[in-house]
């Protein structure tokens, strides 16, 4: 039965998004979906997408958006830097310090940023990691945008990300695959890993709601010619690995794999229960 367990829990969360992976690899590198999906939205006769130059459009979904990540990341930076005020300056060993920060209502965030340090420093890293994955995908594969390749009014010859593919050099100045701004909303990953730790019953809801967040933000760009849509599903995929990989180092595969909590059951609702049976 352990090994039943372990076995869902590698299956699940490496297992599926290999998967995943081989799926995006031969439904849309291997084919033309890709380009198929963005001339819906490419404009011939002017050469330009058709979203390409909106500029609220710009403002609110690549601009106004990056707000969510951004902040997420600099709150766990700043959580982990304050997790270790209250065990540096022990003020539960003096009396005038504590009152001090009870009366000025920094004593509750400070420990809770204690208590909740790895949290917060898993966070930081799960962050880190994915950025620099995505970051050094970005370098090593050159891919350019839609809106760079001659398929659309461009100078560069459209590429695979496989056809440039460098393990230990810079492939060149692309730096369109995966897709930067869906990875910024799959970040938001890192709080489902969190979640999980605490068995929160909510959790697969944040997961849910962190991959939504990842599609609009790489369907937006797929819009304005900026990505092609496998660029999204790309980044989604390296960066649940990276999360995942992160969340195995601080918490242990033992606490990732525990059930969810499930909701309490009101006594009152269980006594009608007995009664109508």
């Amino acid at each position: 039965m352990l090994m039943s367990a372990r076995a869902r829990f590698y299956g699940l969360n490496l297992g599926i998004p290999l998967v995943c992976a081989v799926v995006v690899f031969l439904l849309f590198d291997m084919t033309r979906i890709d380009i198929a999906f963005s001339n819906l939205f490419y404009d011939p006769l002017h050469q330009v997408f058709a979203l390409e130059h909106v500029r609220l459009f710009e403002k609110i979904t690549h601009k106004w958006a990056r707000i969510i990540p951004n902040w997420t990341g600099e709150a766990a930076i700043i959580g982990a830097l304050l997790s270790f005020v209250w065990p540096i300056f022990k003020p539960q060993k003096r009396p005038g310090l504590l009152r001090l920060l009870e009366k000025t209502r920094l004593a509750a965030p400070l420990r809770f940023a204690h208590k909740h340090r790895r949290d917060f420093l898993y966070v930081v890293f799960a962050f880190s990691l994915s950025s620099g994955v995505i970051h050094y995908l970005k370098g090593h594969t050159s891919v350019y945008c839609p809106v760079e390749t001659t398929q659309y009014a461009g100078k560069i010859e459209h590429k695979e990300w496989f056809q440039n593919f460098d393990l230990l050099k810079v492939a060149g100045d692309g730096r369109c695959w995966p897709g930067g701004h869906a990875s910024g909303g799959f970040t938001m990953l890192a709080l489902y890993f969190v979640a999980r730790r605490y068995r929160w019953r909510h959790s697969k809801a944040l997961m849910h709601g962190a991959l939504a967040l990842g599609f609009v933000y790489g369907t937006t760009r797929v819009l304005q010619g900026w990505h092609y849509m496998s660029h999204t599903f790309w980044a989604g995929i390296f960066v649940w690995l990276s999360c995942w990989l992160m969340a195995l180092l601080f918490y242990g595969r033992a606490a990732l794999e525990q059930p969810e909590c499930q909701a309490k059951k009101s006594p009152l609702g269980e006594r009608a229960k007995t009664l109508v049976s």
